[in-house]
């Protein structure tokens, strides 16, 4: 069953050069930020991550990168298409070659006649949040919470920083980051079934910075389901819904609010094998937005085990041709393929067929043995 996760961390073109208000910023393109930023920008959109390793390795062989900031840029988007291709071993000898991503070296002030009046560090938050969660990837678990937890700290200081001089902007941007990394720290702590620790540590949240994030809230009420406290999931789940009427939606649009709220709602009546009334609520949430995925792929879900495979199948595949950027991921196609499985006896030439349809549009870290060829 998909839950809602952590939003997608951004793109080194996303979080380099983070002005203190749009309208004074001297960038007025990604490719005034840095030599073809946009083409780098282009392929990631597009998973296109094998064209990157070529942009970046001609770029370099070719001497097209003449300041420090452009050099990080696309170092940034090499590391990004080696985790997506899943060569763990290979970014981790890239991170090595950084050494201290603290050095003076990578502040914009060690630079003087290259970025006169320019302060603070030009590594992108991406880099950091990759080099946080490398470890995990070669074994070492421990040693990604411990970097988490530091680069909390580090976005935490951020924030402050930015608030304190007024840069409402930048502040913004650097919260969200703030909320991103607390996602990924509490996912690792579940994928463990350390439920106390993400307890704790939610409350903590809610207690603090995030007392007006309905997202957060929301996420305690799952952590809730999961331990078996169906009434303390309600609670939850009735404080998102009296957030919304008092207007505190955090940094969700009123759809996404709204669909936030059906999910919840859904959840419990999964828990209580209603899976009618889930139905019900999932549709809500796709007639607002076609593209959640989580509603797509969940209310296929309830409609199989309500014995309605050929209603799932639909759905999924529905999805899979109305919105494949967001639909094509590993999960949604498990779930078609074991739906595959139960419903007909000519599977096998069917997940062919989907799996030869994959070869062509899917990005290039897709993991096509998810059909089970």
């Amino acid at each position: 069953m998909a839950t809602d996760s952590p939003p997608e961390y951004s793109t080194p073109a996303a979080d380099a050069f983070i002005a203190g208000d749009p309208l004074s910023s001297p960038f007025g393109s990604l490719n005034d930020l840095c030599y073809e930023l946009s083409s780098l920008q282009e392929l990631a959109t597009r998973g296109s991550w094998f064209s990157i390793l070529d942009k970046v390795s001609r770029a370099r062989k070719l001497s097209l990168l003449q300041k420090p900031h452009e050099h990080l840029c696309y170092f940034s988007y090499n590391v990004l298409a080696l985790v997506k291709l899943r060569r763990y071993g290979d970014v981790s000898e890239e991170l090595a070659s950084l050494e201290d991503l603290d050095h003076s070296i990578y502040q914009y002030e060690s630079h003087p006649d290259v970025y006169p009046g320019r302060s603070g560090s030009m590594i992108p938050f991406a880099l950091r949040w990759i080099h946080a969660e490398i470890p995990l990837k070669l074994g070492k678990r421990q040693e990604t919470l411990d970097r988490l937890y530091t680069l909390l700290d580090f976005v935490r200081a951020r924030v402050d920083e930015k608030e304190s001089k007024g840069l409402r902007v930048s502040a913004d941007v650097w919260k969200r980051r703030e909320v991103f990394v607390v996602n990924s720290i509490i996912s690792h702590h579940l994928s463990h079934k350390e439920f106390c620790v993400c307890l704790s540590f939610t409350r903590h949240l809610l207690r603090g910075r995030c007392r007006d994030d309905p997202a957060m809230v929301s996420k305690l009420g799952c952590i809730q389901l999961q331990i078996g406290d169906l009434e303390g999931a309600k609670a939850s789940f009735e404080l998102v819904e009296k957030m919304g009427k008092e207007e505190r939606l955090g940094s969700l649009s009123e759809i996404e609010f709204k669909n936030l709220v059906n999910r919840n709602k859904a959840l419990v009546y999964l828990v209580g094998k209603d899976y009618v009334s889930a139905v019900r609520e999932y549709e809500e949430c796709i007639e607002r937005d076609g593209s959640d995925v989580v509603a797509l792929n969940n209310k296929a879900l309830c409609l199989m085990y309500l014995r309605d495979l050929s209603d799932s199948i639909k759905v999924l595949e529905n999805a899979l041709e109305r919105v494949p950027t967001v639909a094509l991921n590993e999960t949604v196609v498990v779930n078609l393929c074991s739906m595959y499985e139960l419903a007909y006896v000519n599977h096998s030439d069917i997940k062919r067929t989907l799996s030869n349809w994959i070869a062509r549009v899917a990005p290039d870290d897709f993991d096509s043995s998810c059909t089970r060829i």
